[in-house]
């Protein structure tokens, strides 16, 4: 199937202002673009892009004083089946597991392993290990937080969602992934779009998701405690560890964010 997807995003600026902008599709994905998802800026800037670290496509720029925005829209193929699932997948011992998802199994910014780390033993220690563990954490993540956008905060953490049973999707993620390093498990940061092509009316007002990928027999599979379920049309933008690495915007001065719109649409089946 074909999706139309994209994004706009509007800010007052008092001053110039350098920006990171995070919002293009990743590039395992590029190659299934049929029109690309360029950034555009209006006014128009001078922009230069560049991987990061985790090989995510970044672009800087200045936006200059006053109303500016920027956003993406492109179409996309996509194979029109939901999130693999793979329950026989086998959890690896850490001394056998490849160095480079060894980053995955450290605490960051927002996933707190050391302050988790005991209550994740304690509530999945007896779990079996593999896809059911990683499963039971994201089963009980999904219960234990309510959704809430009102309540959204940028600097909670992994183990302050934990005590306040509150969150949106960054939150559940978060937990979940501080819940399954703890358990040993590599687990990175996902951000992107997540459509409702599949699931039945009536359809919440368009956003960016977040989920995670677990590192299990020997692949990384897609996990999603906020709607702990396969979902359709889920189109990756940035990964990392957790959401300080894969910011969608990250502006070096003051602003205010005036307009906000994500879309992500079926075109035909």
């Amino acid at each position: 199937m074909r999706i139309h997807l994209g994004c706009e995003l509007g800010y007052q600026f008092p001053n110039p202002t350098p920006m990171i902008v995070n919002l293009n599709v990743h590039f395992s994905r590029v190659g299934a673009l049929e029109r690309p998802d360029h950034l555009v800026t209006t006014p128009v800037v001078p922009i230069t892009s560049y991987r990061d670290s985790f090989g995510n496509w970044c672009n800087r720029l200045v936006a200059p004083s006053g109303v500016f925005t920027l956003g993406t829209d492109g179409v996309i193929h996509d194979d029109g089946l939901s999130d693999p699932v793979g329950h026989d997948a086998v959890q690896h011992k850490v001394e056998d597991l490849p160095s480079d998802t060894l980053l995955y199994l450290l605490g960051s910014r927002y996933c707190e392993t050391d302050l988790l780390s005991n209550e994740a033993w304690r509530l999945f220690g007896e779990t079996p290990e593999g896809w059911a563990r990683v499963q039971a954490i994201c089963d009980f993540v999904h219960n234990h937080v309510s959704f809430d956008y009102m309540q959204a905060r940028a600097t909670r953490s992994a183990a302050e969602t934990y005590r306040e049973r509150v969150g949106v999707c960054r939150d559940y993620t978060h937990l979940a992934v501080a819940f399954c390093r703890a358990m040993n498990i590599p687990t990175r940061y996902c951000t992107g779009y997540v459509s409702d092509i599949g699931l039945p009316p009536p359809y919440a007002e368009m956003d960016f998701a977040a989920w995670m990928e677990v590192y299990l027999g020997g692949r990384w599979w897609t996990f999603d405690p906020r709607n702990n379920a396969p979902r359709w049309g889920r189109i990756l933008i940035a990964q990392g560890r957790d959401a300080s690495d894969v910011p969608l915007t990250h502006t070096f001065g003051p602003n205010t964010l005036t307009g906000f719109r994500v879309w992500t649409d079926q075109i035909d089946g």
